[in-house]
């Protein structure tokens, strides 16, 4: 394996436990808000935000979702 298709599953991979952590959050303010409907994004956007505030790896987690927001999913366009 080549030093750049390990440094992109690196990168995949802290991406990847970025992205937990971030959905764990959401769950525990969906928790705190007594699981109370209809505020899915809101939650995912602050705990995205209170997740990566302080984290070094928030330009990699942006930088990803960046490309992944402007190239779709092949199985979700029907492909």
């Amino acid at each position: 394996m080549d030093s750049d298709t390990r440094r992109k599953q690196q990168q995949a991979l802290l991406t990847e436990a970025l992205e937990r952590k971030i959905r764990l959050h959401a769950q525990h303010l969906y928790d705190q808000r007594g699981q109370a409907e209809g505020q899915a994004l809101q939650d995912w956007v602050e705990a995205e935000s209170q997740v990566l505030a302080n984290n070094i790896l928030a330009p990699l987690y942006r930088k990803s979702r960046e490309g992944s927001l402007s190239s779709p999913d092949p199985q979700e366009a029907g492909a």
